[in-house]
C-alpha cells in the first residue's frame, strides 16, 4: 500500500525566514508517527501545509492520494486535526460541541455522536459545560471532535500540552486505540516519554528534519557514549567533565550527572579529571541512551 504521507522537498518561507526547510520524508498506513522538535522549529507549519491550511513556498506532499494545494477540500474531509489551540465552545456541553461539530462534516446520526462518546470514555460528561471540564478532558473532547467523522488520519499537534502524567498516559491508551483500527496518527509533542510510544520519529530543529527511525534506531544510532556520574559536587563536577576533551554535553539527571562523550573517551580519563579538580566520586558507570540523550545532541 502506498503511503498515507509523502512530501518532496517540501519548504515554507516568512520572508527571508525559512520556517520549513526541503522535507523529505513519508509515513506508512496504521503508522504512529511522532515529531520532535524545539518551539519553532517548523513541527506546525509542517502539518499546516499537510492539511492545505497553508501554501508551500517550494516542493510538494501528497497526502492520502491528495495534493493538499489543489485538492484541500476533498482532503480535509477525511482527515482529523487536534491543533495547539483549544477551539471547542465553552459554554456549550460537551454533547453539544461534538453535535456541530459533526454536522458541519454533514453528520446527523446521534449513534455516530454517542459511539466517539464511549471510545473516548466522555460519555458520562455529556452534559457537562465545557467551561466546566479540567483540561485532560478537554484535550479528550478536542480528539473526540477530531474523530467524529471517522478520518482515516489524524494529526495530533501537541494534544497533551499542559496534562497531567496520568491524563497523558490515558491520552494515549485513545491514540493507540484509534491506530489498531487503521488510523494513521502523526502527533507532535515535547515530551521525550511520549515519542518512545511513536513506532517511528522524526527530529526537527530549525525548519530541518535532522533524523528519523524509530526510537530505538535514534539512541542505538547516537553519536558518542553516554556516562552517569555520582557525586556530591553535582555542580563543580559537571563544570568539570565538560572541559574534558572528548566530552559532547554534560547535564543534570535527578541525583547524578549524564555525560555523552565521544566513543574513545574512556572511564579512567572522566575519573582522572574529577580527581584532578580535588572531587570525591562515588560511581561511575556506562548508561543506556535515552532519547533525551538524543534529541540533545540533535537540538
Amino acid at each position: 500500500m502506498s503511503a498515507v504521507i509523502l512530501t518532496d522537498n517540501l519548504t515554507r518561507r516568512f520572508g527571508d525566514f525559512v520556517a520549513v526547510d526541503h522535507l523529505n520524508f513519508s509515513i506508512e498506513p496504521g503508522e504512529v508517527m511522532g515529531w520532535l522538535g524545539p518551539n519553532g522549529c517548523g513541527k506546525t507549519t509542517t502539518i499546516r501545509m499537510l492539511l492545505g491550511l497553508l501554501l508551500p513556498s517550494g516542493g510538494r506532499a501528497e497526502v492520502l492520494g491528495y495534493d493538499p494545494v489543489r485538492q484541500a477540500e476533498a482532503l480535509r474531509s477525511r482527515v482529523g486535526y487536534m491543533s495547539q489551540r483549544f477551539v471547542l465552545y465553552t459554554d456549550l456541553t460537551v454533547r453539544e460541541n461534538l453535535v456541530f461539530y459533526a454536522g458541519m462534516y454533514g453528520i446527523q446520526e446521534e449513534n455516530q455522536v454517542w459511539d466517539v462518546l464511549e471510545q473516548t470514555g466522555l460519555a458520562d460528561a455529556a452534559e457537562t459545560r465545557t467551561s466546566d471540564l479540567p483540561v485532560g478532558w478537554r484535550q479528550r473532547l478536542s480528539l473526540a471532535v477530531a474523530i467524529v467523522h471517522r478520518p482515516s488520519l489524524l494529526f495530533l499537534d501537541e494534544p497533551t500540552s499542559g496534562v497531567d502524567p496520568v491524563a497523558r498516559r490515558a491520552f494515549w491508551d485513545l491514540i493507540y486505540a484509534r491506530a489498531a483500527g487503521g488510523v494513521t496518527v502523526m502527533v507532535t509533542t515535547h515530551y521525550m516519554d511520549e515519542a518512545e510510544y511513536c513506532q517511528r520519529v522524526g527530529i526537527m530543529r530549525a525548519g530541518r528534519l535532522l533524523a528519523v527511525d524509530t526510537p530505538a534506531g535514534l539512541k542505538q544510532n547516537l553519536a558518542g557514549q553516554v556516562w552517569e556520574v555520582f557525586t556530591a559536587s553535582l555542580i563543580p563536577a559537571l563544570e568539570t567533565l565538560q572541559a574534558v576533551p572528548g566530552v559532547l554535553r554534560t547535564g543534570l539527571n535527578s541525583d547524578a550527572l549524564r555525560v555523552v562523550a565521544q566513543p574513545h573517551v574512556t572511564r579512567e580519563q572522566l575519573a582522572a579529571a574529577l580527581a584532578d579538580a580535588g572531587l570525591a566520586m562515588e560511581r561511575l558507570e556506562r548508561a543506556a541512551p535515552t532519547l533525551e540523550d538524543v534529541f540533545l545532541a540533535f537540538a
